[in-house]
């Protein structure tokens, strides 16, 4: 499967014309770039779209998002976007360093309701166990580190109000089980990959050749 990384780039002007306010705003720009290919039946069973995207933040002139896709987006009205192919064999490797921007969130055995993890120690231990379940790979828990956390409140197209904590970590994982991996990396690893959670960016560490 071919996939395609874009680099987004936002000056004040086409924030103001695209109304950036909120992480819906964002979701609503990103998505509209691309065509939705997915049947009504497959969003009904929550197929995903092929898109991941993440906010990368800016300064006063600019402001940065990156998405990972399974089809090359459109050009838009406003920004600059840049988009390139990812190589064949980047998902070969076996070390990786990482970011990743997650919603670490456990469900309430009595209400069935999704709750936030809190702390930095517990949302660790929560990427650390999830990692080696579920998506494929081992993470170094001595270069694990938890930096900004943030909680984001919005309303979506129905105006309801959603609130997502997101929380910013980074550092190394090995590859226990590539075919995992690879699909975890296609399609994103937590809750809340349509704003902006989830994808995983990630750059292969190489070994050096003894010979």
């Amino acid at each position: 499967m071919t996939l395609y990384v874009s680099a987004i780039r936002l000056d004040r002007a086409a924030s103001k014309a695209l109304k950036i306010t909120d992480l819906y705003s964002l979701h609503r720009v990103v998505y509209s770039l691309f065509d939705d290919v997915r049947s009504q039946t497959q969003k009904q069973a929550s197929e995903p779209s092929g898109i991941q995207w993440v906010d990368k933040g800016g300064d006063q002139y600019y402001r940065q998002l990156v998405i990972l896709s399974d089809r090359p987006p459109q050009l838009g009205e406003h920004g600059i976007i840049e988009t390139k192919v990812l190589p064949a064999n980047f998902l070969s490797h076996t070390h990786y360093r990482f970011n990743v921007t997650l919603a670490a969130t456990r469900r309430d055995n009595r209400s069935r309701k999704l709750i936030p993890i809190k702390g930095r120690s517990a949302i660790a231990q929560w990427f650390i166990e999830r990692s080696a379940e579920q998506w494929g790979f081992v993470v170094e828990p001595q270069r694990l580190a938890v930096g900004e956390i943030l909680v984001q409140r919005f309303q979506n197209k129905t105006q309801q109000t959603i609130t997502l904590q997101q929380a910013n970590l980074s550092g190394d994982f090995t590859v226990s089980d590539p075919q995992r991996f690879a699909q975890s990396f296609r399609r994103g690893v937590g809750r809340g990959r349509g704003f902006g959670c989830g994808l995983l960016q990630i750059v292969p560490v190489i070994e050096p050749s003894i010979f």
